[in-house]
């Protein structure tokens, strides 16, 4: 664990009560951090999507070129025109994500663009990478060779990840700020390098592509779960649920892994963060690991609690000492309640998806050793579809409960430390009006968003399109 006094708290105490006196009020501040975060709260999930549907396509098309089958070659089709209506939305979300930073966080832009200006402009490439990929793919299947049809969607792949690296390292700059001096009130020798690649890129980097490759495929998962659930009993829907749900549960189990690298980095790093996250409220050794609660006065209440179990968690004894939150100022304290359950109902969530794989496993293991070869026709996995119709919630629960504690563990900072949240905001009055056009914009797009996915979803029994009747056999209309 850091010594308390590598934290500037005493300068941080002074940034805070210079706050008092800023000219954003705390309504216009309120109003730009609900825009931002329903804005990311709405985006990541296409964004998510966008990372892990265009594995999903490939994968199914790899298998429908291998074997043959229609099932496969019939689920990429109408994935990939799933992932075209879902890049356009993204597109958009996206952009207007880009322009709050701008307009809602001037201070922040300001001040530190030039630091952090290098992984959006990254990302910037590897979109366009993306979308020029994307169109030779969709308008491709009947103009070249199946193989090299493949071949044209791996660079969406790459592309779509590398999209997240990139945005999520200026993120991690925010926790982790490095690239930079500050000398008499200004920002001077900046390394852009060593600041998207800053301690914090590694873990948050690979905790979120692995969470969007889980949400990407357990919602998807989800949809044929319902098929399946409503009888429609056949070699399509079963593909459908099978080629996302293995991939979810085969990714599932690294994420455990990688979720723990980013709890002890968070723990050396930021132990405040640490104390929202587990409600430790006294700095002491043997500190219980507590389930649920809310914040009182001095502790949480109402949650269970494992004697010494955060102390065993970090530093594998019960002696090791955490860090409460008495070490810093009430004014630099995060909130408790929201970060505390936001974290528990993030592992919940990853555990939930983590046994239905196991569950899987165990299921296809049986039916190998009866010789039998399909795991869905077992007793019994009706249950088991009900649950697998719930991991798309679970695994959207716990990606948004990630960034909140991400988020709000990171509070009253806007770069940890050093800058605040309330001097990032933009001054100006009226920001409660651009949340209400935001939040009328947002649900014009989520209505047109699931009107059209489902339009593709339920046309007979194939989409309309000349190029499907290769693999449908059904004639164009």
């Amino acid at each position: 664990m850091p010594a308390v006094d590598q934290y500037p708290w005493p300068r941080a105490a002074a940034v805070v009560r210079e706050w008092l006196a800023g000219p954003a009020t705390s309504g216009d501040l309120a109003a730009a951090r609900a825009q931002m975060g329903f804005s990311l709260a709405w985006h990541i999930v296409v964004a998510c999507l966008g990372v892990g549907l265009p594995l999903l396509t490939l994968i199914a098309e790899w298998r429908g070129v291998r074997t043959g089958d229609p099932s496969y070659r019939l689920l990429a089709r109408r994935w990939a025109r799933a992932m075209g209506v879902l890049f356009a939305v993204g597109a958009v979300s996206g952009t207007i994500l880009s322009f709050e930073l701008g307009l809602l966080w001037p201070g922040l832009m300001g001040r530190y663009g030039q630091v952090i200006g290098l992984p959006f402009a990254m990302e910037g490439i590897a979109f366009f990478i993306e979308a020029i990929f994307l169109g030779i793919y969709l308008y491709a299947w009947d103009r070249l060779p199946p193989r090299v049809h493949l071949l044209t969607g791996i660079p969406i792949v790459v592309a779509g990840v590398a999209s997240a690296f990139f945005v999520v390292c200026a993120n991690a700059w925010m926790n982790q700020p490095r690239g930079f001096t500050v000398r008499h009130g200004r920002v001077v020798d900046v390394d852009p390098l060593a600041a998207m690649f800053n301690p914090a890129s590694g873990p948050q980097t690979v905790h979120m592509i692995l969470a969007a490759l889980m949400v990407a495929s357990f919602l998807t998962a989800s949809v044929y779960a319902v098929s399946l659930l409503r009888g429609r009993d056949d070699r399509y829907h079963r593909a459908g649920f099978l080629i996302p749900f293995v991939l979810g549960a085969v990714v599932a189990p690294f994420q455990l892994v990688v979720g723990d690298w980013a709890a002890r980095f968070v723990a050396h790093y930021q132990p405040v963060k640490l104390a929202a996250m587990e409600g430790v409220y006294t700095t002491s050794s043997h500190v219980p690991l507590t389930l649920g609660g809310i914040a009182g006065d001095h502790g949480l209440k109402g949650g269970l609690e494992i004697p010494s179990g955060l102390s065993l968690l970090v530093g594998y004894s019960p002696s090791t000492v955490i860090e409460g939150l008495d070490r810093v100022p009430p004014a630099l304290r995060p909130p408790v309640t929201g970060t505390h359950l936001a974290f528990d109902l993030m592992v919940l969530g990853g555990l939930f998806l983590l046994a239905l794989g196991v569950w899987l496993l165990l299921a296809w293991w049986r039916t190998r050793r009866r010789g039998e070869s399909d795991p869905l026709a077992r007793r019994g996995m009706r249950l088991f579809l009900g649950l697998a119709s719930l991991s798309g919630l679970a695994a959207v629960t716990s990606l948004e409960c990630g960034w909140v504690v991400t988020e709000e563990g990171r509070q009253p900072w806007v770069v940890q430390g050093i800058f605040s949240v309330r001097d990032a905001v933009n001054p100006a009055p009226g920001l409660m009006t651009g949340l209400w056009l935001l939040l009328v914009v947002y649900a014009a797009m989520t209505v047109a968003t699931v009107y059209v996915l489902r339009r593709l979803a339920g046309e007979r029994p194939v989409p309309v399109a000349p190029q499907e009747a290769d693999v449908t056999g059904y004639p164009v209309v």
